[in-house]
């Protein structure tokens, strides 16, 4: 075992010391096997920091909670998917209001719509106008699992008498409020005084963690009632989940009169079905890649191939030297076959690092999701590199094995 470790040792430090004596000869070479990783691990990690990015903020809702909306959260079928979308009636706060009275099948059920972001101020400090500002009822903090750290959270009645209260969350009360609790406080948001009920802790969410939450009722009369509103459920327990997606299903098609027989007019959504539907779309994204870089890692392995029986015809009458000293043709031919792994793995370890920063950079920059580091996907493109190393070169391995000695000495 001692003696194969000590042969692979060596025949590393020959091959780079190959590849050093031909720089630009190997660079070229291995530029090929680059580029077929970095395509590989860009896309793979892209769409993995997409997947993450949904996984954690529908697994905020839990298990047992389903999201009822408008609009898909995603839409993958371009223009004519969105007018479809369009095409359909507002999902508003009556209709909201409605299902939560007959939803009596549910434990929880919460309103909610986003209004926008602003500018949120107190008599310490003042925030960039970024700040979410959403409407919410009671329900929605259940349904969301956030949990309160001080103070209360919304209450029907702020809801049922449009009061000027808001929740806000943990970050934005630090800075709001750095030296004190908030809770009785006042705010402004957009120039309109809001008395500060409670904070909370969202927990999963990978946006920007500022929030304040106002009674739905309020934001409706503040910023206009021509919006739509989600709709979150909660069942009793994930036995029940499919149970209680049916009822709701029932329940909405009659208050938003579908007929018999048509399409839903609206999206019921759970973090299993937004996760499948996701992986759905991108496989033909995901197979397509594939191919396209199998092709060129399959030019990049010619390319390999011909490099080494050039590196072979070249270094012949070293060959015949180490053979007329002992050297066994398996010795040989693990010599150029490691060579040649050598080659490709440099190639695929700079295409894995190129890779992840290109990707990780349109996540961050263009897709506005936190990065990702799929190490499967690392480990997968180093693997197939080995592979490429080892098939492509076998043969000029072979050759260089099965040059006679005599006449490898004489070769000039």
């Amino acid at each position: 075992m001692k003696r194969l470790l000590a042969e692979l040792r060596e025949n590393i430090r020959m091959a780079l010391s190959a590849l050093a004596a031909n720089k630009l000869r190997s660079a070229l070479t291995l530029l090929g096997v680059m580029v077929g990783v970095f395509s590989i691990i860009l896309v793979m990690t892209a769409v993995r920091a997409m997947k993450n990015n949904i996984e954690r903020e529908m697994g905020a809702l839990g298990s047992r909670t389903f999201a009822v909306t408008r609009f898909p959260v995603v839409n993958f079928e371009g223009p004519h998917g969105s007018m479809r979308y369009y095409r359909r009636k507002e999902l508003n706060i009556q209709q909201g209001q409605q299902f939560q009275k007959i939803a009596d099948f549910a434990p929880v059920v919460g309103l909610h719509s986003p209004f926008g972001s602003f500018t949120v101020s107190s008599r310490f400090a003042e925030t960039p106008p970024n700040v979410p500002v959403e409407g919410a009822t009671p329900g929605v903090f259940q349904t969301n699992n956030w949990t309160m750290v001080e103070g209360r959270p919304l209450l029907t009645a702020d809801v049922e008498s449009a009061r000027d209260v808001c929740v806000i969350s943990i970050e934005l009360a630090k800075t709001l409020f750095p030296l004190g609790s908030p809770v009785g406080q006042r705010v402004k948001i957009e120039a309109i005084n809001y008395t500060i009920t409670g904070v909370l802790e969202r927990v999963g969410s990978s946006e920007a963690k500022a929030l304040a939450v106002i009674p739905i009722t309020t934001g409706l009369n503040r910023f206009g009632r021509r919006r739509d509103i989600g709709i979150l459920v909660q069942a009793a327990d994930v036995a029940t989940l499919g149970d209680t997606m049916e009822q709701a299903r029932g329940v909405l098609r009659t208050i938003r009169k579908v007929a018999p027989g048509e399409p839903d007019d609206f999206e019921m959504l759970t973090s299993d079905s937004l996760i499948k539907q996701f992986n759905d779309v991108t496989f033909a994204v995901r197979i397509g890649l594939a191919v396209v870089s199998s092709i060129s890692l399959l030019a990049a392995g010619v390319g390999i191939m011909n490099i080494m029986l050039v590196s072979v015809t070249e270094r012949t009458r070293e060959i015949g030297v180490r053979r007329a000293i002992g050297a066994k043709k398996r010795s040989i031919m693990s010599q150029f076959i490691i060579e040649a792994v050598v080659l490709c793995e440099i190639g695929g370890l700079a295409g894995v690092i190129l890779g992840f920063a290109g990707a990780n950079a349109v996540a961050v920059y263009l897709l506005k999701v936190p990065p990702a580091f799929p190490a499967d996907w690392a480990i997968f493109g180093v693997a197939i590199c080995s592979v490429v190393g080892v098939i492509f070169g076998s043969y000029p391995a072979y050759k260089a094995a099965n040059l006679d000695p005599i006449e490898s000495l004489r070769y000039d």
